[in-house]
């Protein structure tokens, strides 16, 4: 009945395609939702992030969405286990959702942890070749059921008013690719979607990476989205 995840290892197109109808069902939540959105970043004094946080879960749970009886676990925001549903096909996924809020002038970027994601992050880093694994697996089993992991990122941009409120500008939505397309992403470190983050290794701090909204999309325009505020009118970008 339901397509095994493994099969997908040979089936990088369907992968693809799986990734962006998810894609398709956060940025029409958060769409609908950013006059909310909007609103609560300028009436609201909590820190930015829990703000996030909120607004995300909050447009996801007003759309909703179907749902496996599974507990997922990680490092993200919105986890949920659920069902991909295709006119050819139906698969298991686990939906990792992580939000971020950042001033405007860092809207190029998203800071991620290795928890976060599956891919290996290959890149240049103080003149040396780095590779470091993505800790989700990119196949998760759960009580011997198999699910896809995908991994989006909403990032909240505004930017500060005298007043001490924050103005919401944009949303950036942004699907990472699942490590089984590793090869088309960031096949070595001369090749990659990621730029330095930002830790200080001399400090011990645990590695992060930063991804570049400008090279995913270089690589797969649809993979990253930008919503504007209203009255402005949104266009999918593919």
């Amino acid at each position: 009945m339901f397509l095994n995840p493994e099969e997908l290892r040979n089936d990088p197109k369907r992968l693809e395609e799986i990734e962006k109808a998810s894609l398709r069902l956060v940025v029409q939540a958060i769409h609908e939702y950013r006059a909310i959105a909007e609103e609560t970043f300028k009436e609201e004094s909590d820190l930015v992030a829990d703000i996030g946080e909120d607004l995300t879960r909050e447009a996801l749970d007003k759309l909703g969405m179907s749902k496996i009886d599974r507990r997922i676990f990680g490092k993200v925001d919105y986890k949920r286990a659920r069902y991909v549903f295709h006119p050819e096909y139906s698969i298991k996924q686990a939906l990792f959702i992580d939000s971020k809020a950042e001033k405007i002038s860092g809207q190029g970027t998203a800071t991620l942890q290795t928890s976060q994601f599956s891919m290996s992050v290959r890149q240049i880093r103080f003149n040396q070749s780095l590779e470091v694994a993505g800790k989700l697996p990119a196949i998760l089993n759960l009580k011997s059921e198999s699910f896809i992991t995908t991994t989006l990122f909403v990032k909240y941009n505004y930017q500060e008013q005298e007043t001490r409120r924050n103005s919401l500008r944009s949303i950036t939505i942004a699907a990472l690719p699942n490590g089984i397309l590793q090869e088309a992403y960031n096949p070595d470190v001369s090749d990659t979607v990621f730029v330095a983050g930002r830790n200080a290794p001399t400090l011990g701090e645990e590695f992060r990476v930063r991804l570049s909204f400008a090279r995913l999309k270089s690589k797969a325009r649809w993979r990253v989205q930008q919503i504007l505020m209203p009255p402005s009118d949104f266009v999918w970008d593919d």
